[in-house]
């Protein structure tokens, strides 16, 4: 069984934890993350969501295991999903948001993403795609991308624009 970790509103660890799956109670949360990956000719690396995890495309994304880090958990989370591993040093947290429940974490990352080790994690992800821009605009505009992460796709697209993440 995975557990996750408490934080109080000020996101100080309360050394508490929950199953995976469970609702905090009123003034406790838990850490989500969320990473936007580009690969090196400026498509998006893209995955579809298993039906159970709702069948939309979407970016990958998780929550951090008990004692993990936030950035350490959005390793895990892609290595799991995708079956890759990213150089921490990359990886930039752009931004964080506080919801009901949980602090969400905005991750980017630029790198090379050779295909041959991609790896899906078949419970969870059934197909991936690079994407454009342009792509994944379209695809949040038909609907057929998760809400949450084309929230965390528009903020990154902004950032991108206004020179505010680099490589």
């Amino acid at each position: 069984m995975e557990y996750r970790d408490l934080y109080n509103e000020d996101r100080i660890p309360l050394f508490k934890t929950i199953k995976k799956g469970e609702k905090p109670e009123k003034g406790m949360y838990y850490v989500s993350v969320v990473i936007a990956l580009e690969n090196t000719d400026g498509t998006f690396l893209l995955q579809k969501r298993s039906l159970q995890k709702g069948g939309l495309w979407g970016t990958i994304s998780g929550h951090p295991k008990s004692g993990e880090t936030s950035l350490e958990g959005m390793l895990t989370e892609i290595k799991e999903e995708m079956g890759l591993e990213i150089q921490k040093e990359k990886v930039k947290l752009f931004k964080t948001i506080q919801t009901k429940d949980d602090f969400v974490d905005f991750y980017y990352v630029k790198c090379f993403v050779p295909e041959e080790k991609i790896k899906l994690q078949e419970e969870e992800v059934t197909d991936y795609m690079f994407a454009s821009k342009e792509k994944v605009l379209e695809l949040i505009e038909r609907q057929e991308f998760h809400k949450k992460h084309a929230e965390m796709m528009k903020t990154c697209f902004a950032y991108l624009e206004n020179g505010l993440l680099f490589e």
